[in-house]
Parts: structure tokens; C-alpha cells; sequence
């Protein structure tokens, strides 16, 4: 590994380190210094959920498809221009970018895209769709709470087309 790459990765450590320490701002600095020094997807998904405090929304999608970009396997930057397009109301536009999320071989937290699809298709109103991905995301995190709680839910058949309109958008 290339001494520069070795740094970039510390500084994306320390950016960590400093997201967990409150100071954002400061973790911003780091995850640009990291990209800077030598681009990788971590460093870009990182920079990019820095901004998404600053509710730079369209620059997180532009960040995060740069991650794609160096690494097509990377699933946590899938995840995030998805959450991202769902914070912007673009909720069908978000749907295929958490597929690519579910589908990505380098991803450590795999059920992300499963309970993102699955709120998105909620406020849809897209209930079967929904419980498939809370059937799925249970069997990856049987004790996920909102997974159980919904899919309970969802399977009554009293309940059916209620629960979405908790979701819906005004």
C-alpha cells in the first residue's frame, strides 16, 4: 500500500474519530484531506454525510457517485444517495440506487437498504413491497425493532393501506 493511501486512510480514522467527539466540521476537514491525498470510496461517502448535516443534498449524491465510481462494489454509497434522494421527496428515484445498495459486494451493514426500501415503499403506499423488505431485512436483523413492529403490521389484513398514510407525503 502506497504511503499516500496508508495516510488517507488515517485521516478517514481520525475523521471517524471526530464525528464520534461531536466535532463535524472538523471530520469534514479530514475526510476532504483523505480524498485529497488519495481518492477512495470511504473517503467520499464520509465527506459526503458531513454535508448532508449542512443539508448540501445534491452535492452528497455528487460525492457518493464519485465513490461508485472507484468502486461499483461499494454499497454504503449506493445506500446514501438513496437516503439522500428520499430526504430531497424523490422517493422513486431513490428505489434503484437501494437495489444497487441490497445487490453491492462490499458493504458491512447490509440491512441499510433493506429498511430504506422498505419506508420508501411504505410511503408509497406499496405494502406487499414493503413486507418483502422487512421479511428480508428480519432475516438479516431478526431483532430490529421496526422491522418486527411493521411487519406485524403489515401482515393484518385490517391494517392494510392504513399504516401507509402515516408515511405519506404532504
Amino acid at each position: 500500500m502506497s504511503d499516500d493511501k496508508q495516510r488517507a486512510i488515517e485521516l478517514i480514522h481520525e475523521g471517524q474519530a471526530l464525528v464520534v467527539d461531536g466535532k463535524t466540521s472538523e471530520a469534514l476537514d479530514k475526510f476532504k484531506a483523505s480524498v485529497d491525498l488519495f481518492p477512495t470510496p470511504e473517503g467520499y461517502t464520509y465527506w459526503a454525510w458531513m454535508l448532508s448535516y449542512k443539508n448540501e443534498l445534491e452535492e452528497c449524491i455528487s460525492l457518493c457517485k464519485r465513490a461508485v465510481e472507484l468502486d461499483s462494489e461499494f454499497g454504503n454509497a449506493y445506500n446514501d444517495i438513496g437516503s439522500y434522494l428520499i430526504e430531497l421527496g424523490r422517493l422513486e428515484d431513490a428505489i434503484p440506487w437501494l437495489i444497487k445498495a441490497k445487490e453491492a459486494k462490499n458493504y458491512d451493514v447490509r440491512h441499510f437498504p433493506y429498511l430504506n426500501l422498505a419506508r420508501v415503499y411504505l410511503k408509497l403506499g406499496r405494502d406487499d413491497e414493503a413486507m418483502e423488505e422487512y421479511t428480508s431485512l428480519l432475516e438479516m436483523d431478526p431483532n430490529n425493532i421496526e422491522g418486527q413492529f411493521l411487519s406485524e403490521f403489515l401482515a393484518d389484513p385490517q391494517e392494510k393501506g392504513r399504516f401507509s398514510k402515516l408515511f405519506s407525503i404532504n
